[in-house]
């Protein structure tokens, strides 16, 4: 075993055991251009209207879907909005974006970058996996007639690279593992590496709740959180009995955040009618959540303000995880290695200074614990300044 120097030890010793994005690279997409983000645990993305904060959120929503596998068209259903407004198209029209990203972890930092080709056709046309200073895998769209770019990636073998064809419409990196062996030095430094950086992307959970969805009765099912929360009756009823310690926490969380007593949060079945499921006296296979008071009074959440119910979708987020939320996570590495990141699109919207201050201070608390990250949008940082651990990505207009 060879031993490592003190400096080495050390740097060893620092990498995180779950792997994690720490920098978004917006080189071209959108409004970005030549833009790199440094991502905390907690990151909030502030400024104005059109400085680009949902479009750095957008950003990273693609690549985490490329690297779950999922094809161009599914990620980028309207490609040329994600054109810079100013790029000029080329002697054959073309125009694209290119964005990418660094995931840390055990392998150490690994860069990822694509670019990507939105006229005349969606296509990717190069990608880039590198790991300290070694390009590891390198793709080029050769021949515009086929529907595939020509890959090479490190073999350190007899051979110093690997060529093959990889599909133009979704992403090489998460392909590795069905096209490398393994059986060199250097095809398992690649394999580590694409793998590392799919378990960075792929557990991502974007969220924006809608109080308008969530103010009605809704059928029981999966019991797993959608994107806008108008299902969160459902997930409240099985959670509740699930995980009374987590759900405790939520209760606490949202008498800090609403108005009134509050003793619980609950979610119960609906009476039923005539013909319905049931019959009389039965249910309609409806769940409606609501609070308990405390004093014989049962609040629905169709009563609360937009600002509560957002504020109370968001704290059951952060106080759950991938088991509970719709979230594409890598089944096949343990969830103890895995960090789920929540993109919130308007993390502040409709709140107020109360209900952000409590919010962002229990993101803090959650994110600090290594399990869960939060990517946030807001259009002022300042209130959030003096919370520990909270990045602050500051966009000029």
């Amino acid at each position: 075993m060879t031993a490592l120097s003190p400096g080495s030890r050390a740097q060893a010793e620092a990498r995180p055991d779950r792997p994690s994005v720490v920098e978004l690279r917006l080189t071209a997409f959108a409004v970005h251009r030549r833009a790199g983000f440094p991502l905390g645990p907690l990151s909030l993305f502030a400024g104005p209207s059109g400085s680009g904060k949902s479009s750095a959120l957008r950003a990273y929503e693609a690549l985490a879907r490329l690297g779950g596998g999922a094809e161009l068209e599914e990620v980028f259903p309207d490609p040329v909005a994600c054109v810079p407004e100013r790029a000029r198209p080329d002697a054959q029209r073309r125009r694209g974006f290119r964005i990418g990203c660094t995931a840390d972890g055990p392998e150490g930092p690994v860069r990822l970058d694509v670019a990507v080709q939105a006229e005349p056709e969606l296509r990717i046309v190069g990608e880039r996996l590198t790991a300290g200073g070694l390009t590891l895998l390198e793709t080029a769209l050769r021949d515009p007639s086929r529907r595939s770019v020509q890959a090479a990636w490190h073999t350190a073998g007899s051979s110093p690279v690997t060529r093959a064809p990889l599909p133009d419409d979704r992403l090489g990196t998460p392909l590795l593992p069905l096209r490398v062996a393994g059986k060199t030095d250097g095809q398992r430094q690649v394999l580590a590496a694409a793998e590392q950086m799919v378990v960075a992307l792929r557990s991502v959970f974007a969220c924006d709740p809608l109080p308008r969805s969530m103010r009605t009765a809704v059928p029981l099912g999966a019991g797993r959180l959608l994107r806008g929360c108008g299902n969160l009756a459902e997930v409240l009823w099985r959670t509740r009995s699930e995980c009374g310690r987590r759900h405790g926490l939520l209760v606490d969380a949202v008498r800090a955040g609403c108005a009134g007593p509050v003793r619980d949060l609950l979610a119960e079945r609906q009476p039923g009618g005539i013909g319905r499921i049931g019959g009389v006296g039965g249910t309609d296979g409806t769940v409606q959540a609501l609070l308990d008071r405390g004093d014989g009074l049962r609040t629905p959440l169709g009563r609360l303000g937009d600002g509560e119910l957002r504020y109370l979708a968001l704290s059951l987020v952060l106080l759950t995880g991938p088991g509970v939320l719709e979230v594409d996570t890598a089944g096949e590495v343990p969830a103890a290695l895995q960090t789920l990141t929540v993109l919130a699109d308007g993390f502040d919207r409709d709140l107020d200074v109360r209900q952000r201050e409590g919010l962002v201070r229990l993101a803090a608390r959650m994110c600090e614990r290594g399990h869960i990250r939060l990517v946030g949008a807001v259009s002022d940082a300042s209130w959030a300044a003096g919370v520990g651990g909270v990045t602050v990505v500051d966009l000029e207009p």
